[in-house]
């Protein structure tokens, strides 16, 4: 008896205590390595939104822990890597309340370019030593998801991009709502395809969006190069919809 309540204590535990101290541990951070009076005026610090996105991420990651054994995986290589590749995107986060103007204007850059490279090496490590496990896959999915919300939103509101690229976050969110939708009204769900184009094109918007935070990069650039660049990912997300909805079959692009 003792045994099985340390175990549901233990997941509980790291539910709660995982996302403070990350969050806490991250603001102290952030705010001694990135001075305010470097930044920005704003009344929100860039501390302050970096580490409550970090602990946002923490709590959904948590809601996985119930399905990880053996516990050294929880903290395993694999998904250490995971974690600090959405720390970094949180520090990202955080130059949402940072005008372009800033000194600190390669930090975003730094930051994601350098979780895109652990975006590829987190997998890489897992498969290699065996430590694939639910949560290491939940974990790289809210990553991947909150890494296209922040980083082309700190690229619009520096005027790196222009708005309507935010599309690009609200895709999945609208893909998801839809397939929501059907099951609330009894209509039929399929298998999204199975296809490598969607993880093709998600690198590609990950460099695309690391070279738009460059500083040095211009700007007219950016825009003229976005919409080929957007284009097709949202059209996988539309594609994908059409399956799974019973309005394209699922070998269709396999003719």
């Amino acid at each position: 008896m003792a045994g099985r309540q340390g175990d549901h204590l233990a997941p509980v535990g790291l539910r709660v205590g995982l996302p403070v101290v990350g969050a806490l541990a991250l603001t102290l951070l952030v705010a001694e390595l990135f001075p305010a009076d470097a930044m920005t005026r704003w009344m929100f610090h860039p501390a302050a939104i970096a580490g409550v996105c970090w602990a946002g991420q923490l709590w959904y990651a948590g809601r996985g822990l119930d399905s990880v054994r053996p516990w050294r995986y929880v903290f395993g290589l694999a998904n250490s890597i995971t974690l600090l590749r959405g720390g970094l995107y949180a520090v990202v986060a955080g130059f949402v309340v940072v005008p372009v103007t800033t000194d600190l204007a390669w930090v975003p850059a730094v930051c994601y370019g350098t979780g895109v490279v652990l975006d590829k090496l987190d997998g890489t490590v897992a498969r290699t030593i065996g430590e694939q496990t639910p949560l290491g896959t939940r974990l790289d999915m809210a990553f991947d998801t909150f890494g296209f919300v922040i980083a082309p939103l700190v690229a619009v509101l520096w005027g790196r991009l222009p708005v309507w690229y935010l599309s690009i976050a609200a895709a999945r969110y609208v893909y998801l709502g839809g397939i929501r939708w059907r099951r609330l009204r009894g209509r039929p769900v399929g298998e999204r395809p199975d296809s490598d184009l969607a993880k093709y094109l998600a690198g590609i918007q990950m460099v695309f969006l690391t070279i738009a935070l460059i500083p040095v990069v211009p700007s007219d650039t950016l825009w003229t190069v976005a919409p080929a660049v957007l284009a097709p990912s949202l059209a996988v997300f539309c594609r994908d919809f059409l399956v799974v909805s019973g309005r394209l079959p699922r070998d269709w692009f396999d003719r």
